[in-house]
């Protein structure tokens, strides 16, 4: 078995191959292009023998060289770039190179390739991841907007609020969109006229938001209906969800899921205090919509509020007991993530047979 590493860039990859004693075969470096993808598979087939790989940046960078081995049959394992940092610190050439960087990503594979994890064809999961990395980045331009109408608002009226509805309601858009000045200078008409657009392309960026937020419960309802069973997920949510996982089952255990999340706290004990500080590696996004579910099950779920009065009883914090059900929240997506599988369950079932 040959394992090669590749160390993804922006503007080209490198590869280094090693054989099952760890002896470096030979490297590769090329584009990051469609081109390069098939000169590199032509420079692994030459190797002769059954072919392993490993890709930093499977999910950025190395995406498309990821998708390119996938879709030919590879074998082909995603690779946090972290986990070879503490590998290139303990090699016995130190320093930092595309190539070494590469040959720590092969070393990793060749020795936990059972424990990492697979990368799997895009499927229905990367349309969802498309649909709210794009709504997201509407929702921010519309927050953006609010706060420049504003700050423009109180250089015409500092009292506005007393007689302009709020900013995030449609009552408050409308009066917006037919917004006049009550003074007689040019610079307050203007700041007005400015008033108006601002309010014209804020309402442009909600109807976007509503339509792609629309799409996402739709392309979720078929499949992703699961997760919804847990409080505090609707449809929206589920899809955001399965856009984040990701296609196939790269998680084999909600402990890889809350590593992955930075849900799994650390722990920060002293003078036989037992303390959990936050933890701030793993995905944020994903971070950020346990954070959402499990302050919706604080106010909505007596379960949650049952757990997490009995936390703080135990002398934690409020914060450390909204990380410890976020930790909770997290095994209950996973488990629900399962049912979204129908290659494990199928599995499952051909076992119990």
């Amino acid at each position: 078995m040959i394992t090669i590493g590749v160390d993804a860039h922006k503007s080209i990859h490198v590869a280094l191959a090693l054989n099952d004693a760890g002896q470096e075969l030979g490297h590769w470096q090329g584009p990051n292009s469609a081109q390069g993808w098939q000169s590199l598979t032509r420079w692994a087939a030459g190797f002769g023998a059954p072919l392993r790989w490993g890709v930093e940046g499977a999910w950025g960078y190395g995406r498309g060289l990821a998708q390119h081995l996938v879709v030919t049959g590879a074998i082909v394992y995603e690779v946090n770039g972290r986990w070879t940092v503490l590998g290139r610190r303990s090699a016995r050439k130190r320093g930092k190179t595309d190539r070494l960087d590469a040959r720590a990503v092969a070393v990793l594979v060749r020795q936990e390739a059972s424990s990492l994890p697979r990368v799997s064809p895009e499927d229905d999961t990367t349309v969802l991841e498309l649909l709210a990395t794009e709504r997201e980045g509407v929702v921010v331009e519309a927050t953006r907007l609010r706060n420049r109408l504003h700050a423009l608002l109180l250089q015409i009226d500092p009292e506005y609020r007393g007689h302009v509805p709020s900013l995030k309601s449609q009552a408050g858009l409308r009066a917006l969109e037919t917004y006049a000045s009550s003074g007689s200078s040019f610079l307050e008409h203007q700041r007005a006229a400015a008033v108006r657009r601002l309010a014209g392309r804020l309402r442009l960026a909600l109807t976007q938001a509503e339509e792609l937020a629309e799409q996402i419960r739709e392309h979720a309802r078929s499949r992703f209906s699961p997760l919804t069973q847990l409080c505090g997920v609707n449809l929206l949510t589920a899809g955001i969800l399965a856009g984040i996982l990701g296609p196939g089952h790269r998680f084999s255990s909600d402990a890889e899921l809350a590593a992955y999340a930075g849900a799994a706290s650390l722990e920060a004990s002293s003078a036989g205090l037992v303390r959990h500080r936050l933890n701030r590696g793993g995905n944020r996004r994903l971070n950020a919509v346990l954070y959402r579910i499990a302050l919706t099950q604080a106010h909505h779920s007596p379960e949650a509020r049952a757990y997490l009065e009995r936390r703080v009883a135990e002398g934690k914090t409020r914060r450390e007991a909204i990380r410890a059900l976020k930790r909770f929240i997290v095994r209950a997506i996973w488990r629900l993530w399962q049912q979204c599988q129908p290659g494990r369950l199928t599995e499952r079932t051909e076992v119990a047979a």
